[in-house]
């Protein structure tokens, strides 16, 4: 992601960290800003053009547009469940709401 969970620095970072956030998942972030070699590196590993990218278990899931959509449909929760990934599923269900 571009800056920290604690401090995105870009409008889609943003958007992902406050999900996960939101949702109470814990998660690591590494901020592709302090290294340009990083930021290429990421995105040709998961020959995926943008960041944030986000990954379950080792496993590329999407960017922003694809978890923001993951998160409407349900379809992220699933993800966590099938993988052991604590989260908070009232706060997934608020999302929804709010979005619905």
């Amino acid at each position: 992601m571009k800056g920290t969970k604690e401090m995105p620095q870009c409008g889609f970072s943003s958007r992902v960290a406050g999900v996960l956030n939101y949702m109470g998942v814990e998660y690591a972030d590494v901020n592709v800003l302090a290294d340009e070699n990083m930021r290429q590196g990421i995105k040709d590993f998961s020959d995926w053009p943008t960041v944030p990218q986000l990954y379950v278990k080792g496993e590329f899931v999407g960017g922003c547009d694809i978890i923001t959509e993951m998160t409407l449909s349900g379809e992220l929760d699933t993800l966590f469940d099938e993988n052991s990934v604590t989260y908070d599923k009232d706060a997934a269900d608020k999302i929804r709401e709010a979005n619905g």
